[in-house]
């Protein structure tokens, strides 16, 4: 049976975790949780995401959401109960090739919902975290077809997107979307650990831009990263070439060789597809100085929207000098002069 009818398990409620369980319960249907932590229990079932499971309870779906280094032994314990199983890991090849052998493998999908936060546990959880985002489901070879449709149907449940791989294909696809970034943010992120103060100063978005995802938990990540270890070795192999390229372009003023790393950036940028899945599309920015009190960034919405202008994305930069942010407003690129006309007519202070 592909519908998705009830009782969904989570074992471990965390931030994943805790946000399918939020979701489920937000569809209606019956959620039961397992964790071995009473705080996160207690915790997620007071956010209302379903409630501790008991010996009698009947699953018809579980989802594994604990850390990598646990996936295998609570994936081999859920398949021993008459229900579908799938996990929600961030690595794939490596838990199925531990319980390949087991009976009713038949039951077990992999599955990756491409959403989170740096935050961590319950508190952090949300029913919508995964609306609009890549699912990412990786059937094997033994999959019983009805168990690949209710792991699909979960994803839609929680509003997300499915999209079918397998899972050495999920493997290397995280290792360049997700698991590459997040070491080369930890490793940008390091150098400013113990750096000067004046230095810290000049901190601008930029920085905030390429370090934010360095926050994650290190344990976790730690997890992760060695779980997935061939794809991303490979992956660091390149980099490595492009960091040396980059060396020698300097050591050598060899403006040519760096910009044409520089250039595959630019590149690589333009890659990342667009706005609703599709290509990108130019954009231009509008920057506005916002008053650093309540209100004000309601106000600017405001006179934005009387613009008539679709705002695509939003950042704000703090300056250290002035109880003002500088609000980045992203905008079709054919947009952004008139939207600079309307807020400054409204009083707002701008600049491109």
């Amino acid at each position: 049976m592909s519908e998705l009818t009830g009782p969904v398990e989570i074992v471990g409620a965390g931030l994943i975790g805790t946000s399918v369980a939020l979701a489920c319960r937000r569809a209606g249907l019956e959620v039961l949780l397992t964790d071995p932590s009473d705080d996160h229990l207690r915790t997620a079932s007071g956010l209302g995401a379903g409630r501790p499971s008991a010996p009698g309870d009947r699953p018809q779906l579980v989802v594994v959401a604990v850390p990598p280094d646990h996936l295998a032994e609570q994936i081999e314990r859920a398949l021993a109960r008459d229900a579908v199983v799938t996990d929600v890991g961030s690595v794939k090849a490596g838990p199925l090739a531990a319980v390949a052998g087991l009976p009713g493998v038949e039951r077990y999908v992999g599955s990756h919902p491409m959403a989170g936060s740096e935050r961590s546990g319950p508190l952090a959880a949300s029913a919508a975290l995964f609306d609009g985002r890549p699912w990412a489901v990786t059937p094997h070879a033994a999959s019983a077809s009805d168990a690949v449709a209710l792991v699909e149907a979960l994803a839609l449940l929680c509003g997300a997107v499915p999209v079918r791989l397998t899972p050495d294909e999920h493997d290397r696809a995280v290792a360049r979307t997700s698991h590459l970034p997040h070491l080369l943010a930890s490793l940008a992120a390091g150098v400013l650990a113990g750096a000067p103060a004046d230095h810290l100063a000049l901190s601008g978005q930029g920085v905030r831009d390429v370090t934010r995802v360095a926050a994650g938990d290190p344990a976790l990540y730690g997890q992760i990263v060695s779980a997935n270890a061939a794809a991303v070795g490979a992956l660091l192999g390149e980099v490595r070439g492009r960091l040396d390229a980059v060396i020698e372009a300097l050591a050598t003023g060899d403006r040519a060789g760096l910009e044409a790393v520089l250039g595959q950036g630019v590149s690589g940028t333009r890659a990342i597809p667009g706005k609703h899945g599709g290509p990108p599309r130019p954009t231009g920015a509008v920057f506005v100085a916002v008053p650093d009190h309540p209100g004000e960034l309601a106000r600017l919405f405001a006179d934005a929207g009387e613009s008539g202008v679709n705002i695509e994305d939003v950042r704000i930069d703090h300056d250290p000098g002035r109880p003002v942010g500088l609000v980045e407003l992203t905008v079709d690129v054919d947009r952004a002069e008139h939207l600079l006309g309307s807020l400054e007519s409204r009083g707002w202070v701008t600049h491109r």
